[in-house]
């Protein structure tokens, strides 16, 4: 309710025993298959928006959509047929992945009976597609994500409209993330920038820990612009947004050219060219460009790194991931929908509330923090154990109004904190302002990996000012281990 104020105060009473810790029955997630739980890794590379339109040929192999019917032994990059035969080949050579192809004239899907539907994969590719996505394969895709798939976006710059329909890649990729069913609040916390950058060799940056920089295929250093694009990150949306690799004479939430992200239970890579995947070789009348071996940069264990990361099989402690594959899938947080009421969260009185003053997203109950225009600081918060080798997700959805009118100051604000068992602060996820206020709910998403095998409290700390008021409304959380 857009800019309603609370008068009276609210009448609930506060929660007993702060800190409270869980140690009964978890409930076990929903639908999706969290991507590193498989034993061998399931990636589907999409041929079906246009990837070979003009001079691309972004296909692993000519068979599709099993390329082991091109050569089921495949040796060298020459025996499966396409621009992307070298990142296919070196991953079949693994013995650990499966690989399919999505061929021209099929639809994305997920939850279907189709033999590629998203459903029977851990990783998406999709590399430069060039026509739009429906709004049926739009909302597979999310969900996919959502549930625990990782998602591999490959752009190229602007104007690079193959098959001249009126969308390039990057108007593609950029109407996924914000013209879908599913979250179109910016949910991977990034937007592609439109630009055509004609060269360059786009550096890493340092960070031994990350997986995709320093992984099983080798160390990464630089990369290859050969005319494309990057990416500006937007972290107060998504806290794991994470750029890797960025073009000269920029850092910070500007100019990356590779980054990863994550959503729901899921993750994101995006790379800005797609010259970086071309290995030089495809379908005759083709003009290609050999990005993957050139020689000042390391594209080929960017992309076999992130590959593996967005499979879950990455090593080390960056990006979203951190499970082994023995973690037991669960949802963790005890009354996560607030509809026991004042049980198992620990809040400042009235906090967990079912009045009409404001609205739920699901359900009767949900958690209103501040909203009463005078000094109010609110607290909500719950103790969790998270199981040692899993990977972990915390997500809710936060709804912001307000009656103060500065866009850009903010004046209220919303924390949200882990904390220790003796109260410090471990971590602080994000930080919500009356700057955020917008219309209905919006899902919020933060990796907990971290923090796997420690018992932590998360809290939301509202602290509102004395003249007009801000209400932070939380509702749906989930504390997701896989």
């Amino acid at each position: 309710m857009l800019g309603s104020r609370r008068s009276p105060r609210r009448l609930t009473t506060a929660l007993a025993g702060f800190g409270l810790l869980l140690t009964g029955a978890a409930v076990q997630v929903g639908s999706g298959t969290a991507a590193h739980a498989a034993t061998t890794h399931r990636v589907l590379f999409d041929n079906a928006h246009a990837e070979t339109a003009g001079n691309a040929d972004w296909i692993i192999s000519t068979s599709q959509p099993d390329p082991l019917g091109q050569d089921s032994s495949p040796s060298a990059e020459t025996d499966w047929t396409g621009a992307l035969s070298s990142w296919g080949v070196a991953l079949q050579k693994t013995g650990g992945y499966s690989l399919k192809t999505l061929p021209s004239g099929s639809s994305l899907s997920y939850g279907g009976s189709s033999s590629t539907d998203l459903s029977n994969f851990d990783t998406l590719v999709l590399p430069e597609p060039n026509t739009l996505f429906t709004s049926a394969e739009k909302t597979a895709i999310m969900n996919f994500v959502k549930n625990g798939g990782g998602l591999f976006m490959i752009s190229d710059h602007t104007g690079s409209d193959r098959n001249n329909d009126g969308a390039d890649a990057v108007k593609i990729l950029n109407d996924l993330m914000t013209n879908n069913s599913v979250d179109s609040t910016d949910p991977f916390g990034f937007s592609i920038d439109s630009l055509n950058i004609t060269s360059g060799y786009p550096a890493a940056i340092s960070d031994g820990t990350d997986p995709v920089l320093h992984g099983s295929f080798g160390a990464v250093t630089k990369s290859l612009i050969a005319n494309g694009t990057t990416a500006t990150l937007k972290p107060s949306d998504n806290s794991s947004v994470k750029g890797l690799v960025y073009r000269s004479g920029y850092s910070g939430n500007t100019g990356a050219f590779f980054l990863t992200s994550t959503f729901g239970s899921g993750r994101i890579a995006f790379w800005g060219d797609s010259s970086p995947i071309d290995d030089g070789t495809g379908q005759s009348g083709n003009t290609l460009y050999d990005g993957w071996n050139d020689s000042g940069a390391t594209n080929a264990p960017l992309a076999l790194n992130a590959t593996a990361w967005l499979a879950g099989t990455g090593t080390g402690s960056g990006g979203g991931g951190g499970g082994t594959g023995t973690c037991t899938a669960a949802q963790l947080l005890g009354n996560n929908g607030f509809e026991s009421g004042n049980s198992t969260w620990s809040a400042t009185s009235g906090v967990v509330t079912s009045s009409s003053a404001e609205s739920p997203r699901s359900g009767s109950y949900y958690a209103w923090l501040d909203g009463n225009g005078t000094a109010t600081t609110d607290t909500l918060s719950q103790s969790v154990t998270i199981p040692s080798g899993c990977s972990a997700r915390l997500s809710f959805f936060l709804h912001v109004d307000t009656a103060e009118t500065s866009t850009s100051t903010a004046y209220d604000t919303l924390k949200v904190q882990v904390l220790n068992g003796s109260g410090t602060v471990l971590g602080t996820l994000a930080s919500y302002s009356n700057l955020n206020a917008a219309s209905g709910y919006t899902q919020r998403s933060f990796d907990l990996s971290g923090y796997a095998g420690q018992t932590v409290t998360l809290k939301f700390t509202g602290t509102e000012g004395s003249k007009y008021q801000t209400s932070f409304v939380v509702d749906d959380t989930a504390l997701d281990v896989s």
